[in-house]
């Protein structure tokens, strides 16, 4: 799918918009694409206007969201397809997003893409073929491409999140020139498709699934063995677990997947907030 290249407005962003005109300016300054870039944009009565195309005033906008162009007006950038999907603003523009009001990313401290740096530079991706195996909005993908990673296969199985990234411009387009064809970005179920995966094809490996309750699938043995099989030997596994249920049942996830990791044919430790683990 093509990348959106029209304007994302949030209610702070239509607010500064709205504000210039009524004090009577006719440029307005600043990033009108989450902080990715900056620009200009003319102020008219009637509307106004930016890279070349003309848009109306908004009406008021829902906070908490990101709204794009969808043709006839300010749409927010959200789907239900069964669940609600929804891109969420956040304090370090780079946006998280949402599945049932259920917070997708950690933002709480730096931002999305930030925590994804430092995750991404536990498994060393300079030179290697990596696999990501639960694309989302790409942040892991964007960060082994910035690391200097030679080859990035990432999975993604929920077609509103692939809609999503099309409209972020902090995710990555496989297509850009800026990914030099280093990024495939594949529709699919990675639980299945990695059968077709060929043994030790993989040099490093980022997992970062939906929680266990959602996608208990992909912390399973079965699947824990799937990975270890397309990995090299030496070859690094991290492994994002977050703590869930920990304080309401006590239970340990990040133990319980190291576990299993073990048992598959790695050395795993925990780390961050979740589990680095090296193929034996």
């Amino acid at each position: 799918m093509p990348h959106y290249t029209g304007p994302l407005l949030t209610r702070a962003t239509a607010d500064a918009l709205l504000a210039a005109r009524d004090a009577g300016a006719t440029e307005w300054h600043g990033s009108l694409d989450l902080g990715y870039g900056s620009g200009t944009a003319s102020l008219q009565a009637d509307g106004w206007q930016w890279r070349g195309e003309s848009y109306p005033w908004p009406a008021a906008l829902k906070d908490r969201t990101i709204h794009y162009w969808d043709g006839e007006a300010f749409a927010a950038a959200a789907r239900f397809s069964g669940s609600l999907i929804k891109l969420v603003p956040t304090e370090w523009n780079v946006p998280t997003f949402e599945i049932d009001g259920i917070k997708m990313l950690p933002t709480s401290k730096e931002s999305p893409l930030d925590d994804a740096r430092r995750k991404v530079a536990l498994v060393e991706p300079r030179g290697k073929a990596v696999l990501d195996t639960c694309g989302g909005m790409g942040y892991f993908a964007a960060c082994c491409l910035d690391a200097g990673a030679a080859h990035i296969r990432s999975f993604e199985k929920n077609p509103d999140v692939l809609w999503l990234r099309t409209l972020n411009p902090w995710s990555p387009d496989p297509a850009a020139p800026a990914s030099g064809g280093r990024l495939q970005l594949v529709h699919a179920d990675v639980s299945q498709a990695i059968a077709q995966l060929a043994d030790a094809s993989v040099d490093a490996l980022l997992h970062d699934p939906p929680r266990f309750g959602i996608a208990g699938e992909l912390y399973s043995l079965a699947f824990y063995r799937q990975l270890a099989r397309v990995l090299r030997r030496g070859g690094r596994l991290f492994h994002y677990t977050g703590s869930p249920n920990k304080l309401t049942s006590g239970r340990d996830v990040p133990r319980e997947v190291a576990q299993r990791l073990q048992e598959a044919g790695f050395k795993p430790q925990l780390t961050l907030d979740g589990v680095l683990a090296t193929r034996r």
